[in-house]
Order: structure tokens, then C-alpha cells, then sequence
């Protein structure tokens, strides 16, 4: 069977976690890994047995590479992905695909301006779950949506933050919970909400001893007039998960990973225009979805990049799309700080100026943490 050869930029951390999912995917194979850090080159090359590198543009030029793998703390992967395209080499990059909105369309122009496949690693999209509302969405099942709601909350320790010199400073990471724990849920979000027009944003910094936030809230208002509402931190436990899209003809209620589904036959402007009691409301009945069983995590992603490349499968998660979460948590971060609603797209030269300042001041470099900790993430999956 012809295979995708595989490499890898990163593999201090998940990156060598998608080296291993690799080893179960029929379709591709790992080629070569490179990471900033010699010597983590070198043990996970001599572990899986392929060509290492310091540097990534030899393993990006590298004629026993298909296709790159961007695997490195995420304000580097602008500039290994924009090359590995122009290389012509197809490129699925970990999420968020930049750290602001500028980076981003160059990334998305790079793939467009070459013509060469590029996806996002938002794996979350695969699961059955998001599959089932997606279809429902597509389908128009919801009709014209009037509010949208996400509530991710979760937890992270101090011990956490404290083990790596990068995390949570602007200038090693770029933000906090918005643009870290809270991509997979702002993707699935947009996917099936679309974007808002406007954000009016709040951010804090409430648990932890950290420069960034730890929580942050939107309200949001779309151009057909719809509103929404966002939160997401890493202050709470037990965590919640939730996100809720209602429309004229139905509610789409996902808590966790059980999805609801109420259709209202009439339309709720539909009865309530016509209705003649004072007291009545419009019939709600919950459907049953029908929830399919497929392959899910970071191992359909590589797959689907895989047969994309070998049979023209159509992409799960296209590149050109993570640039929607970029555009969210950049809104939300701007707007919290200015405390000035945010209009979408954002302006692109006043978020680059935005977060400039915010660098200048970061700790990052400064403050003692001891000997970075590389990882792998065990929550996501």
C-alpha cells in the first residue's frame, strides 16, 4: 500500500505523541523528526529508528519527507509551516495555527498562493459526536440560528504553570486559557455557529499567579442579528463542558459528549406570529440522533491527511478554517483588556501593536522555573 512519508517538527512533547499514534495508521508513516533541542532530536529519531534534525528546514528539504507535521510551541508555527508549504509540502499544524490573526492569513495565503494542502490539528472535529451536529447544522435542521452559549471551564494547578519558563506569558505562549486550553472548544464553536460581528470581551487573571488570564467571557453578536455568549477558564473542577445553538426550528444541546436535539415544527416565530392564546408555546420534541461510529482523535487527522493526499478524501479540519479560532481569541483577549467592544475581522496592524506592548513586559526568560518540563498533554486526546 502506498504511504505518506511523515516528519515531524517538535517532538519534545506532542509532537512525539503523534509519533507513536502514527505507528497504527495504514496509510502514512514516520519519516524523520526534528526538534530545537539536539538531543530530543535525536533520542525519539533513535527511538523510532528515522533521520533526526536541529533544524527544521533540513528535515523540511529532506527528500524522504511527503508531508511536515508543526508540532512546536505554537508562536513558531507561522514560520515552519509558510516554509514547509512553499517547500510544497503539505503541512498539518497543531492548534491554534498562530498566535494572531496576521500570522494566520499568511499561513492561509502561503497554502493558497502554492496550492498545497494544509489542515489544522482540531482532532475534536472527528469525534462522533460533533460529527452528528455538524449534519444537523448542514442539514439546516436548527433553521436561522438566534443564540449561540459555550461554557468550557476547567482546571489547571500552579504546578502546571510553574513548569515551563513559556506558559502563560505573552511572550512565550501569546495569552492563556483562550488561546491554550480552549482552542478545541472555540473551533467546534465556530464550526457550528459560525462567527460573530462583534465581541465584547472580559478577561482576569483569577487562580493562579500567572501574567495572562485564566478566565475569560464574551458577549457576542452576529450579523443576522443573534447573540451569544462564551466563557472559558481554568479555574474550576469538577470541569464543564457545554455548547448550545438555538434557532427557529430547533435546539442543539451538547453537555459533554451527549448531544440533544428538540425540532419545533411550526418555528418558534412561526407560532408565535400566528399563535392566538395568550399562554400557548410552540411544540418542542426531541429527536433522537442518530450518532455514527468512526474513527476519532489525533490518528483520524493524520488519516485524513493521509488519504486526502492518496485518494482526494476531503479534509476534516482545513487550515483555512483554524483561522477562525485565531480571530475569536484574538477579539476576546483585545476586548477584555481595552474594555471596547471588538469588531471581527479584527484590525490586524492594532492587534499586532496590542500584543507588542504585552511582550515587551512578559516574564517569560524571567521568572525561576526550574528546568522546562516537556510533557505530552494527557487531557486532550
Amino acid at each position: 500500500m502506498e504511504r505518506v512519508r511523515y516528519g515531524i517538527v517538535g517532538v519534545g512533547g506532542m509532537g512525539s505523541g503523534h509519533a507513536h499514534t502514527m505507528q497504527g495508521v495504514e496509510e502514512c508513516m514516520l519519516a524523520a523528526v526534528s526538534d530545537a533541542v539536539p538531543e530530543v532530536a535525536e533520542s525519539v529519531g533513535e527511538e523510532f529508528d528515522v533521520p533526526y534534525f536541529a533544524d527544521y528546514h533540513d528535515l523540511v528539504d529532506s527528500e524522504a519527507v511527503d508531508a511536515v507535521i508543526v508540532a512546536t510551541p505554537h508562536y513558531f508555527h507561522p514560520e515552519i509551516a509558510i516554509y514547509a508549504l512553499e517547500q510544497g509540502k503539505p503541512v498539518i499544524c497543531e492548534k491554534p495555527i498562530a498566535v494572531t490573526v496576521s500570522a494566520a492569513d499568511a499561513m492561509v495565503a502561503a497554502a493558497e498562493r502554492t496550492g498545497t494542502p494544509f489542515a489544522v490539528m482540531h482532532q475534536q472535529r472527528s469525534e462522533p459526536v460533533w460529527q452528528a451536529a455538524r449534519k444537523l447544522i448542514s442539514e439546516g435542521r436548527l433553521g436561522e440560528i438566534y443564540r449561540t452559549m459555550l461554557v468550557y471551564a476547567d482546571f489547571r494547578s500552579q504546578a502546571y504553570y510553574n513548569s515551563a519558563g513559556w506558559r502563560a506569558t505573552w511572550a512565550g505562549e501569546g495569552g492563556g486559557v483562550l488561546i491554550n486550553q480552549s482552542p478545541h472548544s472555540i473551533d467546534r464553536f465556530t464550526w457550528l455557529g459560525g462567527l460573530p460581528s462583534r465581541v465584547t470581551g472580559y478577561t482576569a487573571t483569577k487562580g493562579h499567579a500567572i501574567e495572562v488570564e485564566d478566565v475569560a467571557a464574551a458577549m457576542l453578536e452576529y450579523p443576522n442579528g443573534a447573540v451569544g455568549y462564551i466563557y472559558c477558564s481554568t479555574t474550576e473542577a469538577p470541569g464543564t463542558d457545554i455548547l448550545e445553538l438555538s434557532g427557529e426550528r430547533g435546539k442543539l444541546q451538547v453537555i459533554g459528549k451527549e448531544l440533544h436535539f428538540w425540532e419545533i415544527p411550526a418555528g418558534v416565530r412561526g407560532f408565535s406570529d400566528t399563535s392566538t392564546g395568550m399562554w400557548t408555546r410552540p411544540d418542542a420534541v426531541e429527536v433522537p440522533v442518530e450518532i455514527p461510529e468512526r474513527e476519532a482523535g489525533h490518528i483520524a487527522i493524520l488519516r485524513n491527511m493521509a488519504r486526502h493526499l492518496l485518494y482526494g478524501e476531503e479534509l476534516l479540519s482545513p487550515g483555512v478554517e483554524g483561522l477562525a479560532t485565531v480571530e475569536m481569541i484574538n477579539a476576546i483577549i483585545l476586548s477584555g483588556h481595552t474594555g471596547e467592544p471588538v469588531g471581527i475581522p479584527v484590525d490586524r496592524a492594532r492587534y499586532d501593536a496590542f500584543l507588542a506592548e504585552l511582550v515587551a513586559t512578559s516574564n517569560y526568560g524571567k521568572k525561576a522555573t526550574g528546568p522546562d518540563l516537556r510533557v505530552t498533554d494527557n487531557v486532550h486526546h
